[in-house]
C-alpha cells in the first residue's frame, strides 16, 4: 500500500490505498478492511450513548480498528455543549484504556479540547481531521502534541496552503473526508505545497502513520 487515508467516509477499494474508514456504532459494516468507530458530536441520542459505548469498547479491540473516531466537540450545534463533553470525555478513556489513537472533530471548540487533552493527561496520539483554520490555532495545537490532518479544505481553500507548510513534515496526515477527489489528488497537491516528490510524500505520511498507528501495517 502507497497511500494512507486518515478519514474517509466512502471505502473504494484501492489496493495501492489504506483506507481509514469512519464507522458509526449502529451501522457498523465488518466488512470494512480498516476502520475508526466513534460517537460523532452531531449524532448524540442521550439515550443511546450507554449502548454505543459498548459497541464501541467491542469493536476497538479489532486488529483492524486502527483508531477511536471520529469524535469530539463542536459548538455550531444543537446537542448541549455539557452533553457533548461528557461523550467526548468516556471514548477519550476507552482510547486511554485500548491505547488507540483518537480522530477528532472540532468546531469552534478548540482551546476546550485542549483543555480537556490536559485535564485528562492524555497520552494517545490524537489527530485534528479536516483542519481549516490559521496559522496561530495550529502551531497552538501542533505545541499541545496534537497531529493535523488535511484534505477538504486543502483542495477547496488556496488560503491554507501557507498553513500547511508551516505545519513540521512528522506532525501532518491527509485525508479525503467526503469529497469526491481521491486521495491521490490530495497527495499530489500537498506534494506541490511541501515541494517533496511523490515517494517523498509518501514515505512522510508513511513514517507518521508507523508512529500514530503501531496496531496498523503499511507496506
Amino acid at each position: 500500500m502507497q497511500y494512507f487515508n486518515l478519514h474517509t467516509h466512502q471505502f473504494t477499494n484501492d489496493d495501492e490505498v489504506l483506507e481509514l474508514v469512519n464507522q458509526y456504532p449502529k451501522s457498523f459494516d465488518a466488512s470494512i478492511p480498516y476502520f475508526s468507530i466513534g460517537i460523532h458530536p452531531w449524532y448524540i441520542k442521550e439515550e443511546d450513548v450507554a449502548e454505543e459505548l459498548r459497541i464501541i469498547e467491542d469493536k476497538i479491540q479489532r486488529e483492524n480498528c486502527l483508531a477511536l473516531g471520529e469524535c469530539g466537540l463542536d459548538k455550531r450545534i444543537e446537542v448541549p455543549f455539557d452533553l457533548q463533553v461528557e461523550v467526548f470525555e468516556k471514548q477519550l478513556a476507552l482510547a486511554e484504556k485500548y491505547k488507540l489513537p483518537v480522530v477528532l472533530h472540532c468546531v469552534a471548540s478548540f482551546q476546550e479540547l485542549i483543555a480537556i487533552k490536559k485535564k485528562l493527561k492524555i497520552k494517545v496520539p490524537m489527530v485534528i481531521h479536516g483542519f481549516s483554520k490559521n496559522q496561530q490555532l495550529a502551531k497552538q495545537l501542533l505545541e499541545n502534541g496534537f497531529y493535523i490532518s488535511f484534505g477538504k479544505y486543502l483542495i477547496q481553500n488556496t488560503e491554507l496552503e501557507e498553513v500547511f507548510k508551516s505545519v513540521p513534515n512528522d506532525r501532518f496526515f491527509l485525508e479525503t473526508d467526503t469529497i469526491n477527489e481521491s486521495i491521490k489528488e490530495v497527495y499530489e497537491l500537498a506534494g506541490k505545497y511541501k515541494n517533496l516528490n511523490s515517494e517523498e510524500l509518501k514515505n512522510t505520511i508513511i513514517q507518521n502513520f508507523n508512529i500514530v498507528f503501531k496496531n496498523g501495517r503499511m507496506d
